[in-house]
């Protein structure tokens, strides 16, 4: 049987205060004798931002260790899910969840790509200069008129290296067009393909795969473990410094070691 949109939204909210919980409770900050409200971060992805359970361990995604580049109070609430683009996650609802929960001064940090490209599935596929764009305004407008600061950030790059050594692109014209769209909105961009590529480069063929979800049974160039996850964060986090999206006293961490033991993997 088929759920309408409401419903699948409806069954989404109700999953929502889990999700949150999991990041920590909502804090606030007394100044001038007044409760002033921390912001939250939103993440809106796929499979390469989202929160992963105790059944995929080790695989990570780099929502999972951005909170801890961030400043204690500043809270990450992650609605990347696994196998969704720009279009399917607006379809099944998710948007309309964040956009139900999004408040004045949050952020919106929305990463999609890996999946808009997959030609044969209507449900997901996006054209880069088209479609693609129409989807991310809807993301930017929405964000925007809750009177949050809506941010994107290009697909970080797969483990992908040609015959001599030299990581490639893998996600055609989506990048391009996702930083065309930012500069015509005015919204803030984090490169993220274009910074992990380079990182994927200085660790070269072996390295890199001590950073993707490598194991006995399983050769994974798309998805991370616990040092890629952390990684790729921590490229995030920079980014966010970088562009001001955040203030100095927001972002931490980013020359110092974070232990692969912090991340968790909750069960499902």
């Amino acid at each position: 049987m088929s759920l309408t949109r409401r419903q699948v939204t409806t069954a989404a909210l109700a999953a929502v205060p889990l999700a949150v919980a999991a990041t920590g409770p909502a804090s606030a900050a007394v100044s001038s004798g007044r409760v002033r409200r921390e912001p939250t971060v939103y993440l809106a992805g796929d499979s390469t931002a989202a929160q992963k359970y105790a059944d995929a361990r080790p695989e990570t995604g780099w929502g999972m260790a951005l909170p801890f580049f961030l400043r204690t109070g500043l809270k990450v609430s992650n609605h990347a899910v696994n196998g969704r683009s720009s279009k399917s996650f607006i379809d099944e609802g998710r948007l309309d969840v964040v956009l139900g929960a999004i408040r004045p001064g949050d952020f919106l940090i929305v990463q999609f790509g890996h999946n808009d490209s997959k030609v044969a599935d209507p449900t997901r596929y996006t054209e880069p200069w088209t479609t693609y764009q129409d989807y991310l305004r809807q993301y930017i407008d929405g964000a925007r008129a809750r009177g949050a600061r809506p941010v994107l950030a290009t697909s970080v790059e797969r483990r992908k290296f040609d015959a001599g050594g030299v990581a490639q692109p893998t996600h055609g014209a989506y990048p391009a067009a996702m930083r065309a769209l930012a500069q015509e909105e005015g919204v803030a961009l984090l490169d993220i393909q274009t910074l992990s590529l380079a990182l994927w480069q200085k660790l070269g063929v072996e390295e890199t795969k001590k950073y993707f979800n490598w194991t006995e049974t399983e050769q994974d160039n798309t998805h991370f473990n616990p040092p890629g996850a952390i990684a790729v964060a921590r490229l995030v986090a920079s980014e966010l410094l970088r562009r001001r999206v955040l203030a100095p006293r927001d972002v931490r961490r980013l020359n110092e070691t974070v232990p692969d033991s912090w991340i968790t993997w909750p069960q499902a």
